[in-house]
This record gives C-alpha cells, structure tokens and sequence, in this order.
C-alpha cells in the first residue's frame, strides 16, 4: 500500500495565517477558519429549511465548509486585495487555487479520490451549496472584523466596511436573519453574553 500524505498536508492549515498584510491583535489560521466557517455556513443551511423553505443537506454544506480553504495548504492565503486586484490575477489566481486541489486530490489513495473530489476540487462542487460556504465564509471575515475593532484594532476599519458591502451583496433571507439573531452579540464582552 503507498503512503498518503493527504492528511499530513490538512494538519498544516493551522500553519496557514490569514490576514497577512493585516496587524491583527488575535492571530487566526485557515484550520481555525474553516471551523467557524462550517459551523455557521451549517446554521445558514437550518435557517434557510426551517425558516425559508429551503431544501438543503446542513450537514453536507458543514463538510464542504471545512475543506473550502484547503489547498491553501499548497498556494498560501493570497490576500483579499491582491487576488482581486484586477480579473487577469483573479483569473491566474483560480488556475492555481485548481492546481492546488487536484494535487490535494492526487496525494489520497485512488479509492477515496471521488468521495473527496466534491469537496475539494472547485470544479465538482455544488454550485448552490458553495454559495451558502461563500456567505458563512464573508460573515466569518466580518466577524474577525468586528473582534478586532472591538479590542480597539482600527485597522480592521476598512475590511469591515468592505465585507458590508460583500454581505449586501450576496444577501439571502438566511443570512440577514444571522445577522439580526446572532451578530450583535460580537459586539458585546463575556460578562455581558454570560
């Protein structure tokens, strides 16, 4: 049997840091990321059911979210405002993203390659699953925004005011109903959620 070291590069997303050109007072790596990320891309998917009729498998869109920054373990996080400086880089920026994930998918032994490519490999996702990670993903960074400027981090000013526009931008009734149910409580210290 060959050796995999599929999840030898997994462990190395807590290596991974995000915000890099950012002064953060709380450090966060993509392993950390990916977590929040599931658990509220998994609460938009109930919200969406119960709440908006939706007809979503929460569970599975938890798993997606989990493996969304994955091949950052080979390409790095690229910040925000580079790779989206302009669509030439953008572009170039989603030919290596892909390069990283059929590696990714290449280090797994051939009888799992096909349970993991859904999850990992840009091309075989779920279009409307991956949309809802998308928006779990903008809320998280907006979260990170707000602790920061919370401690006084006012570097995080323009950030939180881009990702507003992001999360207008790619509004549902699902997320606007996290927003107004479970926001605001990032704004308060542990005393007061207590």
């Amino acid at each position: 049997m060959k050796q995999s070291h599929f999840f030898a590069h997994l462990a190395r997303m807590k290596l991974i840091q995000r915000w890099p050109l950012m002064r953060c007072v709380e450090t966060e790596n993509i392993s950390e990321h990916s977590l929040q990320v599931a658990f509220v891309a998994h609460a938009l998917a109930l919200i969406k059911n119960r709440k908006f009729g939706g007809n979503t498998n929460p569970e599975r869109i938890a798993l997606l979210a989990m493996f969304h920054d994955c091949s950052e373990v080979l390409t790095g996080d690229m910040p925000t405002p580079i790779k989206y400086y302009n669509p030439a880089i953008a572009e170039e920026y989603k030919k290596i993203e892909l390069a990283a994930e059929q590696k990714l998918l290449s280090m797994l032994p051939a009888e799992f390659r096909d349970d993991y490519a859904p999850l990992i490999d840009s091309h075989q996702v779920d279009k409307d699953d991956y949309a809802i990670v998308k928006q779990a993903d903008s809320l998280c960074a907006y979260l990170k925004c707000l602790e920061e400027l919370n401690v006084g981090n006012h570097e995080f000013t323009s950030a939180k005011n881009n990702l507003e526009q992001t999360l207008h931008d790619r509004s549902t009734p699902e997320m606007q109903y996290f927003l107004d149910t479970f926001v605001d409580s990032f704004n308060l210290t542990l005393d007061e959620i207590s």
